[in-house]
């Protein structure tokens, strides 16, 4: 088994490369650059550094994973809103092959008034829309549907397993967002049940605040919630878990440190 620890975070596009060096340095091996507010990393403007951040990638033993920007719903009432984000996620896939970003996360969308069998359709067809364009432009990348922490969207557990089952597509366990999801009922050994017939997991974590409605903020991440996750994780996956804390660099060493204990 193998367990990569890393943060939400790659600095800035000039400081990247150093960035993922430091991170093995410090035996960081997993690192998702957020392009929650927009794809920073551009393909004309920053050519060298795209070919620096995969170069660094490889050499340092550092998984590079995308998050796809924030403003993105497959399930919108107006259908150009819907191409919008899938034009964003597409975005994401183009720069993440050419920095050898394998995995591209997102959040699939909202329910918006319809019900849930609908909003499940509309977002499948959406994303094997998306997957023929992957194909056809041959770029190497999953898409990673992730599971959400607010009660009124979507992306419970059950529906991102589904998509995986019906569409091919990957997906990203964010157990901080099934915490706040569920009140603080979930299971960490009950969830990774759910997933054990796959051989490779990507996933985020951190200390999560939450209401009635779900998720509220992430905060610092307690070594108890680390214990709880690290005893749950099986012995014969490759696991990697993303680190969205205030401080993702500090709490990932913390769950690093954790694991050898």
């Amino acid at each position: 088994m193998t367990i990569r620890f890393g943060p939400a975070g790659i600095g800035s596009v000039k400081d990247a490369a150093e960035n993922l060096e430091e991170y093995h340095k410090k035996g960081l091996r997993a690192c998702e650059i957020p392009f929650t507010y927009g794809v920073f990393i551009k393909e004309d403007k920053h050519k060298k550094e795209i070919e620096d951040i995969k170069r660094a990638s490889e050499k340092f033993d550092v998984k590079v994973s995308i998050h796809a920007p924030y403003w993105i719903n497959l399930n919108s009432k107006e259908k150009q809103k819907i191409e919008e984000s899938k034009n964003r996620i597409l975005s994401c896939c183009k720069i993440g092959h050419k920095l050898g970003a394998e995995k591209i996360v997102f959040h699939p969308g909202y329910y918006g008034g319809m019900d849930e069998k609908e909003t499940y359709e509309t977002i499948k067809n959406a994303i094997l829309d998306l997957e023929k364009e992957i194909k056809k432009k041959k770029w190497k990348v999953k898409l990673c549907p992730e599971t959400t922490g607010k009660v009124n969207v979507f992306g419970k557990e059950e529906e991102i397993l589904k998509l995986v089952k019906d569409t091919k597509c990957s997906f990203t366990i964010d157990f901080a967002h099934l915490l706040a999801r569920t009140q603080g009922k979930m299971s960490y050994k009950g969830m990774y049940d759910k997933v054990k017939n796959f051989n490779e997991i990507h996933a985020h974590f951190s200390g999560i605040e939450w209401g009635e409605k779900g998720e509220r903020r992430h905060i610092p991440t307690s070594d108890s919630e680390i214990k709880k996750l690290l005893k749950a994780l099986p012995k014969n996956k490759n696991i990697t878990i993303i680190c969205e804390a205030p401080d993702p660099i500090k709490d990932s060493l913390k769950m690093l440190k954790l694991s050898r204990s």
